[in-house]
């Protein structure tokens, strides 16, 4: 029997798809059909003859529909890769207090970029310091193709400026990490409940006093790994736990995309380093008004504007130099 089926195909998964059953019903019927042709034409020469035209026409038939169905799956796969959800977490980094404030100048530059583009911005957790700044912050931020848009700001941003409690006028270093993690269709991994410790507390920071009154925060901690995450941006706790389960999982799978990587690194390490003033992608220089990206080695002025959210021209060079390289210890500004 002349058959289109070849090793890489699974005939059943077909069927399962909600898009392609109906065409693998067809797909069946004219398989049986030309599994009754044959078996009418074997051994009998002058039948074969009659019965081959035939057979033929089912096949090409057959074939059609075989096609109609990789063309779905294939428009399907692609779906997939496109990824319009990620997790943001921006961490206070090398300067103490003059990073925090660092960390929220950024999640202020990514928020403001994300209400150009249309995107919807939510701060899931945050953990403030003394001067209102964020020691760490996760978001959760929506939008058409936003990880492809949104993948090469993982790294560690430097802040050259001379801060407000500055009483010399002296120049300050400091650096904040950024971290872009995919919310993907499909997950690489799976979550074992019992390697789950979850903890309830109540919600800090603003929501009023019905928030502080009830444990609607969730905070999970993924045993083998050791991995903590947190979200109290929800009023219901089951929400929260729908947040932190997603904000866990998409770690999970960064943590194993880089085991499929081999490489030696962990996923925190490989995301956005230690923190570390060497360990730079980008510089933002305020006395100078300048902002440079070490891996496309390019600079662009008007600070004010692109910490307002205006960093559309820099995501589009990024974009145009696949990210470029990554910068050494020499690459200074």
């Amino acid at each position: 029997m002349a058959n289109i089926e070849d090793k890489n195909i699974n005939l059943d998964e077909f069927r399962q798809n909600q898009r392609t059953a109906f065409l693998m019903m067809e797909y069946d019927r004219l398989t049986k059909k030309i599994e009754e042709a044959e078996t009418v034409a074997d051994g009998d020469k002058e039948m074969a003859e009659l019965v081959t035209v035939e057979i033929t026409e089912l096949q090409k038939q057959r074939d059609g529909i075989m096609a109609s169905i990789k063309d779905i799956v294939a428009k399907e796969v692609a779906e997939e890769e496109v990824v319009n959800e990620v997790i943001m977490e921006i961490r206070a980094g090398a300067g103490g207090e003059e990073s925090a404030l660092f960390a929220l100048n950024l999640k202020e530059m990514y928020q403001g970029f994300a209400i150009t583009q249309g995107w919807q911005f939510e701060v899931l957790d945050e953990s403030l310091s003394e001067m209102g700044g964020y020691k760490e912050v996760s978001i959760e931020v929506k939008g058409k193709n936003i990880y492809d848009a949104m993948r090469y700001e993982t790294g560690v941003h430097r802040v050259q400026r001379i801060p407000a409690t500055e009483k010399q006028g002296r120049v300050h270093t400091s650096t904040a990490s950024v971290a872009v993690m995919p919310i993907r269709k499909k997950t690489k991994v799976i979550i074992n409940p019992a390697d789950l410790e979850i903890e309830t507390t109540r919600s800090g920071g603003a929501g009023g006093q019905n928030v502080n009154k009830v444990e609607t925060a969730v905070r999970i901690i993924h045993k083998p790994t050791g991995i903590a995450v947190r979200s109290q941006s929800e009023r219901f706790q089951q929400r929260n736990r729908e947040k932190a389960m997603m904000i866990l999982e998409a770690k999970l799978n960064e943590l194993q995309e880089v085991a499929d990587k081999k490489e030696e690194t962990d996923e925190r390490r490989s995301q956005i380093g230690t923190g570390d003033r060497s360990e730079k992608i980008r510089t933002y220089n305020i006395l100078q008004d300048r902002i440079t990206d070490h891996r496309i080695k390019q600079s662009w002025h008007g600070l004010e504007r692109i910490m307002a959210g205006e960093i559309g021209p820099i995501i589009k060079a990024l974009d145009e130099a696949g990210g470029g390289t990554t910068p050494t210890d020499e690459d200074e500004d």
